[in-house]
C-alpha cells in the first residue's frame, strides 16, 4: 500500500470519497484510516473538511456522521425529486402499518409483540417479521416474566436509514401533537402507564392466543420470527 505520508490533504480526501462511494453502510473513521494506512486523526479531520465543502457548495449530496460512522446522503432539499425517482423502482418501501410498528418499537424498545399490540391495537407479528427482514428491527432479549417473551429493538441500520447518530436524536413525539390533550396522551403512552393498563386488560386474550398457536403447531416466542409472516391483524396491515 502506498505511503500516505507523501500525499497532500487533497489526495487523502479523494481517496476517502472513493471509499465512501462504494460503502452501503456508515463507516467509522478508524476503519477508513485502517483501509488507507492513514492516521485516524487525519482521516477524521479530512472527513469534516469534505462535509463542510459539500455543504458550502450546496451539492446534491451530503457527508454526515451517523450511527458511529460516516456516510453519503442525498441533500434534503431534493427530497421530493429523489423520492419520486426511487418510488418508481423501489419495491421495499415501508407500508403505513410498518411505519407505525417501527415507531412503536423505536420509542418503547425493548418491547415485546404484546407491547406493540397494546399500542397499535392489532396483531403486528407479520409486520415485525418484515421489519426484521429489512434489517430495521432485531431481537433485543427476552422478558424475565410472562413466559420469556421476545423483546425487539431497532438496529444500527435503522439509525443509518433515518440519519440518526443515536436513539437520543429521535424527535419528541409530543412536538407533533396538535393540542395539549394529545401531548398528554403521548406522554402517558411513552411512560408506560397506558401501555401497562392495556396489557393487563388483554393479557388473558393474549395467553389464549398463545395456547391456540401451540395447539396448532405454531411458533413460540423463542423461534425465528420469520415464521410469523402471516398477518394476524385486520385488513389495514395487509
Amino acid at each position: 500500500m502506498e505511503d500516505l505520508e507523501h500525499l497532500d490533504d487533497g489526495d487523502l480526501r479523494s481517496r476517502l470519497e472513493a471509499l465512501l462511494l462504494v460503502s452501503s453502510d456508515a463507516v467509522p473513521a478508524v476503519d477508513l484510516a485502517r483501509a488507507l494506512g492513514a492516521a485516524p486523526g487525519e482521516v477524521s479531520e479530512a472527513l469534516a473538511v469534505l462535509a463542510a465543502e459539500y455543504a458550502d457548495a450546496n451539492r446534491g449530496f451530503q457527508l454526515r456522521e451517523v450511527a458511529g460512522g460516516w456516510r453519503l446522503f442525498t441533500h434534503p432539499a431534493f427530497h421530493d425529486e429523489v423520492e419520486s425517482y426511487v418510488l418508481s423502482w423501489d419495491t421495499r418501501q415501508l407500508s403505513q402499518a410498518a411505519l407505525e410498528t417501527l415507531a412503536v418499537i423505536a420509542y418503547h424498545q425493548p418491547v415485546s409483540r404484546e407491547g406493540v399490540r397494546g399500542v397499535r391495537g392489532v396483531n403486528s407479528d407479520g409486520v415485525i417479521a418484515s421489519l426484521r427482514e429489512k434489517g430495521l428491527v432485531r431481537v433485543a432479549g427476552h422478558e424475565g416474566a410472562r413466559n420469556g417473551a421476545t423483546l425487539f429493538g431497532t438496529t444500527q441500520r435503522f439509525l443509518e436509514q433515518f440519519g440518526l447518530r443515536s436513539l437520543s436524536e429521535l424527535p419528541r413525539l409530543e412536538d407533533f401533537a396538535p393540542d395539549e390533550e394529545s401531548r398528554r396522551f403521548i406522554r402517558e403512552r411513552l411512560s408506560g402507564r397506558t401501555l401497562s393498563s392495556t396489557l393487563e386488560e388483554t393479557s388473558e386474550d393474549i395467553d389464549d392466543e398463545r395456547d391456540l398457536l401451540d395447539d396448532d403447531g405454531g411458533v413460540s416466542d423463542d423461534e425465528d420470527e420469520s415464521a410469523f409472516a402471516w398477518d394476524g391483524g385486520d385488513a389495514s396491515d395487509e
